[in-house]
């Protein structure tokens, strides 16, 4: 019988590799934003929106959907939890009437800032063993994600 695989070993697989280092590195974040009350995809979301507002007005679920890289749908759904704790708002767009902006409150803007130090010391000490240079790693990743949208 024919083996569907392309590869003898499974640590030869680039996919299977990818998954379990995103597992791993999932794994010390979820566990790192728990006393926070934070899923990663709503750290990502709170983070996402205070990077967006820096150089950014009016940002909508659909530019912070693109910004991560969710689902528009997933998005939406965080975004309402989120504004259920009282992290952010979601007002309607002055000349978009199916659109929504996204605004972090005061308790969201100081929670996104306790959060990401955290979860950048997780992405530094996580990343730390890899061999090139941090500009060659995020650039390696990011060809990744071009190629993938």
């Amino acid at each position: 019988m024919n083996s569907p695989f392309s590869v003898e070993q499974a640590h030869n697989s680039s996919g299977f590799l990818l998954w379990q280092v995103t597992a791993l590195w999932q794994r010390q974040i979820a566990s790192a934003l728990r006393p926070y009350g934070l899923t990663q995809v709503q750290f990502v979301l709170l983070a996402s929106t205070l990077w967006l507002s820096q150089s950014e007005s009016n940002i909508t679920q659909i530019r912070l959907a693109k910004h991560a890289k969710l689902d528009i749908m997933m998005t939406s759904q965080v975004l309402r939890t989120l504004e259920r704790k009282g992290w952010l708002t979601r007002e309607p767009h002055p000349t978009d009437s199916r659109a929504k902006i996204i605004t972090l409150t005061e308790q969201g803007i100081a929670l996104a800032r306790v959060a990401i130090p955290v979860v950048e010391q997780i992405d530094q000490d996580f990343f730390a063993s890899q061999t090139l240079s941090q500009h060659e790693f995020n650039h390696a990743l990011q060809q990744l994600i071009i190629q993938g949208e």
